[in-house]
């Protein structure tokens, strides 16, 4: 039962990756949420709609069936104290969230800002314009489901800037679908900062990948990563693993500590 549990999220979360084709699953799958808690335990539909008295987020439905939880996609979960404090008391392990490519946009903004920050470059403005063909852009092109992304993809990048550029400095999110590009991705990058003198230096990068596979291998290790957690019995947001897999993770660090807080956790010399 263990392994068809694991089997079944891990199906659960790999097609919320892929956005609308999602809901096209769980619409063919299951017919209401109560569906994926009886698939998860063997319960009957009846009993498992019984029991059900909260909302019908995957969140709830893992606390039901007594799953951990990775969380691949910009709705706010893992990083939430409410549910993190839910998942606790559960004495379940929460992954996320919005995961993070193994070379995207994000990881390699974080990077350049990185460098300006402890090369003594003041960043006075940035921006990251990202166009691309598949369904999780053409999602995107509905303001309410780019607000989420836009914030989660904006703050991992401020969060490695140890002061405040200003609101309208900082631009950084999906821009546009564009459907021949198929399931690549373009993203295009611009820093601006100032050096030693008042001097202006300038970076602009573009970078091309294909989107899916980008994060798939990255979603493999967190699922191992959760195995893990639920192996040693943790409970509630696994920190490390979070930190490195994630763009909004329960707290952020530098790339370099978040490489060193997942090895850790994969030795077992850390259960953050």
């Amino acid at each position: 039962m263990k392994k068809s549990k694991l089997f079944l999220l891990v199906s659960i979360i790999t097609v919320l990756l892929v956005g609308v084709a999602s809901v096209a699953y769980a619409a063919v799958e299951f017919n209401n949420p109560a569906e994926i808690v009886a698939g998860l335990t063997g319960k009957s539909i009846e009993d498992v709609t019984a029991a059900r008295q909260a909302g019908n987020s995957y969140g709830e439905q893992a606390i039901e069936a007594g799953c951990a939880f990775v969380n691949g996609i910009p709705v706010f979960i893992a990083s939430s104290e409410y549910w993190g404090k839910r998942f606790h008391d559960a004495g379940l392990p929460i992954l996320g969230d919005d995961i993070k490519s193994q070379v995207g946009a994000t990881i390699l903004h974080r990077q350049l800002a990185t460098l300006f920050v402890d090369r003594g470059v003041r960043i006075d403005r940035t921006y990251q314009l990202n166009f691309g063909g598949n369904t999780d852009f053409l999602n995107m092109l509905e303001r309410e489901r780019l607000e989420s992304k836009k914030i989660s993809k904006t703050n991992a990048v401020t969060s490695m800037i140890p002061y405040d550029l200003g609101h309208d400095n900082v631009h950084v999110g999906p821009s546009d679908h564009v459907p021949w590009l198929t399931d690549r991705k373009w993203a295009y990058i611009r820093m601006e900062g100032t050096t030693f003198g008042d001097v202006p230096l300038n970076i602009e990068v573009k970078l091309e990948v294909w989107d899916s596979p980008n994060s798939a291998g990255v979603m493999i290790d967190a699922i191992r990563c959760a195995k893990i957690a639920l192996d040693r019995k943790l409970s509630g947001p696994i920190v490390g693993p979070s930190s490195y897999f994630f763009k909004t993770p329960p707290k952020q660090f530098r790339d370099d500590i978040c490489r060193e807080k997942v090895e850790a956790f994969v030795k077992g010399d850390s259960n953050e």
